[in-house]
């Protein structure tokens, strides 16, 4: 993964060296472990304090380089003071050892959730955390875990809206054995194993009104019963929910129990949709890039001037999973350089569409240039690809006619389309729909 940080030289360039030696320690510890016969006392001590500081030395560069931030091809200008705080508030997580799994940038709204999330950590009050599907609910949830005293305890993650009515109360508190049907064994339920830690409830606004019951009881007493059981069982567990429902507005229509709603949203965390921080998606497009060539183990896939400015522009109603799932996808089945083609079907612009708006896409693409030649080289591919498509709709996508019509060689036709991922079978069948409509 490629990290940067604005204004200065690119930490990669020094980082892979410094990791590099912390995993050759971590090898010779390992070794000295496995092929150890017996160890006195002393020689543990020794290995104890030594693992200890290799934990160290890999949280001084993981605290500084988990956060990542598009890099600047040219120094960037002098900005007002204004403009300059939210880098700042930034800066102050970094400096303060924040540990966050991912990467964020400068939006203000972000920052603020994360800033609530540091001051909420500490300690053991409920958190509820709320914001549109895909927006890393539950990664927050593991941050608040991280960055709180129950760090190296249990974290169980539990999706209310996955299980069934009749298996809820078991799911949660456990069982005795023959307490119904199928209970051939006793078993513990989440809160007991999550005991010491933390419990993440996710879509708890699809808990159903009597496990909403229960739910409050075990906030107000820390106290649960198993399912045919008459003994209580202490629990301390820290719980953090999350939600992508209005959990106020469904407590005023009595669909979820206002008391409880009160209980769990002590500290509220509200996230952002990825459309409301779009100044973040160049950050996650090369983050997810990189993530996604690491686990194919491929270098990152380039992406053209005009797939990049549909992935800067586009809604995501799925958000950050969305994106993610999508930069996957096109570091999956594009070669050295990925298109709008590769694009899922369903959200992939339409070719006439693109015929019509050749001229503003060549503009957006060009103001994205970060050179005189390379938007030259942009507008001249986009007026290129606009010429193709305009041509193929007109002969309804046969290759043959187009050669014909533009007096060029059938190969040498066949061979542009392929340089633009342009297919003749979409404006083929763009063709016979029209021909069905009429």
């Amino acid at each position: 993964m490629k990290l940067y940080n604005q204004g200065a030289t690119p930490v990669s360039v020094t980082s892979p060296v410094s990791f590099a030696g912390l995993i050759e320690k971590i090898e010779i510890l390992r070794s000295t472990l496995r092929w150890a016969s017996k160890l006195d006392r002393p020689e543990i001590e020794k290995l104890l304090k030594q693992a200890t500081t290799l934990r160290d030395e890999v949280m001084g560069l993981s605290h500084k380089e988990r956060f990542v931030q598009a890099a600047s091809a040219e120094a960037a200008p002098p900005q007002p003071e204004v403009e300059r705080l939210p880098r700042e508030r930034r800066q102050a997580l970094m400096e303060r050892s924040f540990i966050f799994e991912g990467t964020f940038g400068d939006n203000p709204r972000l920052l603020e959730a994360l800033e609530i999330a540091e001051k909420a950590a500490p300690t053991d009050l409920p958190v509820l955390i709320d914001g549109e599907s895909g927006t890393g609910k539950e990664l927050m949830a593991k941050v608040i875990h991280a960055n709180g005293a129950r760090t190296d305890k249990p974290f169980i993650s539990v999706n209310c809206g996955a299980i069934p009515d009749s298996l809820l109360e078991s799911e949660l508190f456990g069982h005795k054995k023959g307490a119904f049907t199928g209970a051939s064994n006793d078993r513990r339920g989440k809160f007991e194993s999550a005991h010491a830690g933390t419990i993440f409830l996710d879509e708890i606004g699809e808990l159903p009104l009597t496990g909403q019951v229960k739910l409050l009881r075990v906030l107000e007493a820390h106290e649960i019963q198993r399912v045919g059981s008459d003994e209580i069982i202490t629990v301390d567990a820290r719980i953090v929910a999350a939600t992508n429902k209005d959990l106020r507005r469904m407590s005023q229509a009595g669909t979820f129990r206002e008391d409880l709603f009160y209980r769990l949203s002590v500290i509220h965390v509200s996230l952002p949709a990825l459309r409301e921080r779009r100044d973040e998606i160049p950050l996650l497009v090369s983050f997810f890039s990189d993530e996604a060539a690491g686990m194919l183990r491929r270098a990152p896939v380039r992406l053209t001037p005009r797939l990049r400015d549909f992935l800067l522009h586009y809604d995501y109603p799925g958000n950050i999973r969305e994106l993610r799932n999508l930069l996957y996808r096109l570091s999956c089945l594009a070669g050295d350089t990925a298109d709008l083609p590769h694009l899922p079907q369903d959200i992939r612009p339409k070719p006439a569409a693109l015929a019509v708006v050749g001229n503003g896409a060549c503009g957006a693409d060009a103001a994205m240039a970060t050179s005189l030649s390379e938007a030259k080289r942009a507008a001249s591919d986009e007026a290129e690809r606009a010429f193709l498509e305009r041509g193929l709709q007109e002969v309804g996508g046969t290759v043959a006619e187009l050669a014909r019509r533009f007096d060029m060689n059938r190969s040498h036709v066949q061979m542009l389309l392929k340089k633009h991922g342009i297919h003749s079978k979409d404006f083929r069948a763009s063709r016979q729909a029209d021909g069905g409509k009429g």
